[in-house]
């Protein structure tokens, strides 16, 4: 369904970006693939724009930094804990790690949390925490996040599709835009954490959210992998777009580290570990290794009826060894441990 503005009604997610997509340049033809973009300062002058039919409207544009930043940065002043979770992989359970940490962060009663999902063409935060029907509320503050409980909020493209199978078909300037109103627009409020879920790779997305939360204070990225090489050589590549961009990483995950029957706990070997898995790789890179956590066929089943796995099986050893990641997270960011999960 598509969500609920009044005034003005919000009838597509198009209608969404207006204001943001009015104040960019006029181009007379598509970007090309390896456009620096009309508000770079390399716009017009750079090798990709010879011959283009932007060139001259490019040049002209206004650049020099962005005026939207201030006030994004007056929004978010009320988040104590903003953290990215990082990959550079698909596939190694990093939106699932994320409701996963958003979950364990709101078991204390005492914190508010937030997730943010940056996923612009696969959102899938909604689904796995249990609001993939609901739709978004404008009020005279901003955009409402959808509420999952009474201290965890939930913001994601999904909730502004007409239909739940439409796809999101973007150029980063469209999707740069959304990731804007998600941090101007929308009423976060006063929170302990706010966990940003990002898609797999080093582009667009991540650019955007670097650059829109830098001022606000970001405490750091978490990034997530499999033990096997072929995620491994990706996450190499994110932890060297963490240094380049400037964003410090509180540490590294393991996730499907062994398979834990459900029935004698005992665990198996599912991905092999070839060349050491996350340990050591977090070891030859110098970050913090926050833990491994084991594959559960559990979380699966619970992301699909959008429940709470910490909830449900709190005494299973997947559990365990996610309250100690959780942990290892809040000691990097510097919260008291009695503060993270509120156990004694």
């Amino acid at each position: 369904m598509a969500p609920f503005m009044d005034p003005p009604p919000l009838t597509s997610v198009d209608t969404a970006l207006t204001a943001h997509t009015t104040a960019t340049p006029a181009l007379v033809a598509p970007e090309p693939e390896h456009c620096p973009g009309p508000e770079s300062n390399l716009a017009g002058k750079d090798d990709a724009c010879a011959g283009c039919p932007n060139q001259a409207i490019c040049a002209s544009a206004p650049k020099g930094p962005d005026p939207d930043i201030p006030i994004i940065t007056q929004r978010l002043a009320g988040i104590k804990h903003k953290i990215l979770v990082l990959s550079g992989k698909g596939g190694v359970g990093k939106s699932t790690f994320s409701t996963l940490l958003a979950h364990a962060f709101a078991s204390n009663s005492a914190n508010t949390v937030g997730i943010m999902d940056t996923d612009i063409c696969g959102p899938s935060i909604p689904k796995m925490m249990g609001v993939e029907a609901e739709t978004i509320h404008v009020t005279s503050t901003g955009w409402e996040p959808v509420w999952v409980s009474d201290n965890l909020g939930v913001m994601s493209v999904q909730f502004m599709l007409p239909n739940r199978d439409d796809a999101v078909i973007w150029r980063g300037a469209k999707k740069n835009g959304l990731i804007k109103r998600f941090l101007m627009d929308v009423e976060w409020g006063s929170m302990d954490y706010l966990v940003v879920d990002t898609p797999p790779g080093t582009s667009d997305e991540h650019l955007s959210v670097n650059s829109y939360l830098k001022e606000s204070g970001v405490d750091g990225a978490v990034l997530v992998t499999t033990p096997q090489e072929v995620a491994l050589l990706d996450v190499r590549k994110e932890i060297d777009f963490c240094k380049k961009a400037g964003i410090r990483i509180l540490g590294l995950v393991e996730n499907m580290s062994g398979f834990v029957c459900p029935k004698c706990t005992h665990t198996s070997e599912i991905f092999r570990a070839t060349t050491g898995g996350g340990r050591r790789l977090a070891q030859d890179m110098k970050i913090p290794f926050l833990g491994a956590v084991p594959l559960d066929s559990r979380i699966g089943m619970a992301c699909d009826f959008g429940e709470s796995f910490f909830d449900n099986f709190p005494d299973s050893p997947t559990c365990k060894a996610l309250k100690e990641v959780v942990k290892n997270v809040g000691k990097e960011m510097g919260v008291n441990e009695e503060d993270v999960l509120g156990e004694e």
